[in-house]
């Protein structure tokens, strides 16, 4: 086996290990309140699916899926981000209204809740799921 692949296999593993940690996370915190909690447990699962998938029947069209799913969480991370820390500020705003807005900021980029950099795990898994399908030598059987 060579190193590129082992290297591989250990991209896949912790994708997997994070998606599903993540999956479980989200449904004991009751993530799925809203249209917009729900986003990343509708991502997630079907990932999952799509993993077993891929490992069952490597091929253009999963590599393909993988790279699309995983833009999403990219998209999703960031997004997420942003939302996050609005709702934060927005917390702070309602408990200090004479507040500057840097601080304001500082506060909600702080906060436990919502916690304000939590989605970036949906941006991590997003760039290890491109990194684990970059140059896949299932994409193409040209490849590698």
């Amino acid at each position: 086996m060579s190193t590129l692949v082992r290297i591989r296999s250990w991209l896949l593993a912790l994708l997997v290990l994070q998606l599903a940690g993540s999956f479980i996370e989200l449904v004991l915190l009751n993530h799925y309140e809203d249209v917009l909690q729900f986003i990343p447990l509708a991502l997630i699962a079907p990932t999952l699916l799509l993993l077993v998938w891929h490992l069952v029947r490597p091929r253009p069209v999963t590599v393909r899926a993988i790279q699309v799913l995983m833009a999403g969480f990219v998209v999703a991370g960031l997004v997420g981000i942003v939302l996050h820390v609005q709702g934060a500020a927005a917390f702070q705003r309602e408990m200090d209204p004479a507040q500057s807005s840097w601080s304001i900021l500082q506060k909600a980029v702080r906060a436990q809740a919502p916690p304000a950099l939590a989605p970036g795990v949906m941006l991590q898994m997003g760039l290890l799921g491109l990194v684990y399908a970059y140059r896949h030598p299932a994409a193409s059987p040209f490849m590698e």
